[in-house]
């Protein structure tokens, strides 16, 4: 029996055309304005893999025209130093955008620091203040991930309207915020965590699958409706029997692409598409905010 290969949904190809409509774009404005638009991201202490993060978001603005305002800070920094500098990038007229790097040290209180950004400055996407507007279907700065899933699957023409939307995890950063843009597409949606009950056959009713768990390898084929939609959020790196690390996803990737009619591919998916958006909500607080001071008018 013939098998059919998945539809690639290639996040690195569209993060790409989005970062040249971006650089195209703050080149017309910035004479304009006067200033390109800036991000600015904090990062405390010497976690290897946030340090690679960071350097990526950096190499991606240097790309398009986004002026870098990175703060680095040493391990021990203190909560009221953090809150300090944040409050400092609130009021600078520079900085259009504001994000933390996770994970922070365990004595720095996260939630917390996320609340001091102001929120037309929250990069992320993630402050209550956005989310209730997400909540509410009301324009404000989205969560950069699920953002970026929902963008691909537009660029794809993959339709969502009256499907089976199951999406795998409850977090704050993914599942959560994924599933109210899921519905607002008016998709059908059941969110699906480690509590749930026969998770495989609640996963096997999905014709769209978003899956955020954390853990290399989870879904396999079988479990995987035939001929729907699977989003790979999951970025986990495994090192084999000989030492070699590589990245791969919450999903088997090989074999499940012959049951699915699209599939993301990991490394290459959706991660290219958190950064494409984090540099896109840096944009729109940009032309806002010179919106706000009557140096660009709306036509």
């Amino acid at each position: 029996m013939e098998t059919k290969t998945a539809t690639i949904l290639d996040g690195k190809a569209l993060a790409e055309k989005i970062q040249q409509e971006l650089a195209s774009q703050i080149k017309e404005l910035q004479p304009k304005i006067g200033r390109p638009p800036g991000l600015a991201v904090l990062m405390v202490g010497d976690n290897p893999a946030s340090a690679a993060y960071v350097r990526n978001k950096e190499k991606s603005c240097s790309k398009v025209g986004i002026a870098s305002f990175g703060k680095h800070f040493p391990k021990e920094t203190t909560q009221e130093e953090l809150e300090d500098a944040i409050a400092t990038l609130n009021e600078d007229e520079q900085v259009d955008g504001i994000l933390v790097q996770l994970p922070l040290p365990k004595h720095l209180d996260s939630v917390k620091l996320l609340h001091q950004i102001t929120p037309n400055k929250d990069a992320d996407g993630l402050h209550p203040v956005n989310l209730g507007r997400l909540v509410r279907e009301e324009a404000g700065l989205r969560s950069c991930t699920p953002a970026g899933v929902m963008r691909l699957l537009a660029e794809y023409d993959i339709p969502l309207a009256g499907k089976q939307a199951v999406v795998l995890g409850r977090s704050i950063l993914v599942g959560k915020p994924m599933a109210l843009m899921l519905l607002e597409a008016d998709a059908t949606v059941t969110v699906a965590h480690s509590r749930s009950q026969d998770i495989t056959s609640i996963i096997r009713n999905a014709d769209i699958l978003v899956v955020a768990a954390g853990i290399p390898g989870l879904i396999t084929a079988d479990m995987v409706k035939p001929g729907s939609v699977v989003v790979d959020v999951g970025i986990n790196r495994v090192t084999d029997h000989s030492g070699k690390s590589r990245l791969v996803g919450d999903v088997e990737f090989a074999p499940t692409a012959n049951v699915a009619a699209y599939i993301t591919p990991v490394p290459g998916g959706v991660g290219p598409m958190t950064v494409a958006l984090l540099l896109e909500n840096t944009f729109a607080s940009y032309l806002k905010a010179a919106k706000e001071k009557g140096i660009l008018i709306d036509k």
